[in-house]
């Protein structure tokens, strides 16, 4: 009996001190609302970049598909999911800068494989006000901003001077300086 008592007496420290931490423990967890409102935001938040991405992905399975169909029908639909996306995400969502440009990007380049000039128009002044100051660069180092620029009639394709020292393919000015010589003669 006595060395029971003394194993308990040796215990009893450690137990009010065990008591002790549970009851800060409890104190300081008695307003978790904070926590708790945290968490709800930040799975709301990692919900909308799941569906965003979810989304992107369909639009990106339809931009394959009209690659392989040689489909206008199906660059629009892709184009237009994007559009659809981006505007189901809202500001409370955090998909990285980048992710979201590239999307866009997609859409002005699908709005023109598609024959909607005007849309595409619409979408790349989007893009340069959602990021401004930002491009892309196409493998050969030429900007994608310049190019859609000149392809969805933001810039005017009858100056040859700004054709010369904007960042286009080569390929391309010479195509736009082609085009230009027989508009002429």
């Amino acid at each position: 009996m006595k060395s029971t008592s003394r194993r308990l007496a040796r215990l009893v420290p450690y137990i009010v001190a065990g008591g002790g931490l549970l009851a800060v423990a409890a104190c300081s967890h008695g307003g978790s609302a904070d926590g708790i409102g945290f968490r709800e935001a930040r799975f709301s938040e990692m919900s909308a970049v799941r569906d965003w991405r979810s989304c992107r992905d369909e639009a990106l399975d339809l931009d394959r598909q009209a690659r392989e169909e040689a489909s206008a029908a199906r660059y629009l639909a892709s184009a237009k999911l994007i559009e659809k996306c981006e505007s189901d995400v809202g500001a409370a969502a955090k998909v990285s800068g980048d992710e979201r440009m590239r999307a866009y990007a997609l859409g002005v380049q699908n709005y023109i494989k598609g024959g909607d000039v005007p849309k595409a128009r619409e979408t790349l002044d989007h893009l340069k006000s959602a990021f401004p100051g930002a491009d892309f660069y196409y493998a050969n180092g030429s900007s994608f901003i310049d190019t859609m620029e000149f392809l969805t009639g933001v810039r005017d394709r009858a100056t040859v001077g700004v054709i010369g020292v904007s960042n286009v393919d080569e390929g391309f000015k010479s195509e736009l300086r082609r085009t230009q010589y027989w508009k002429r003669n």
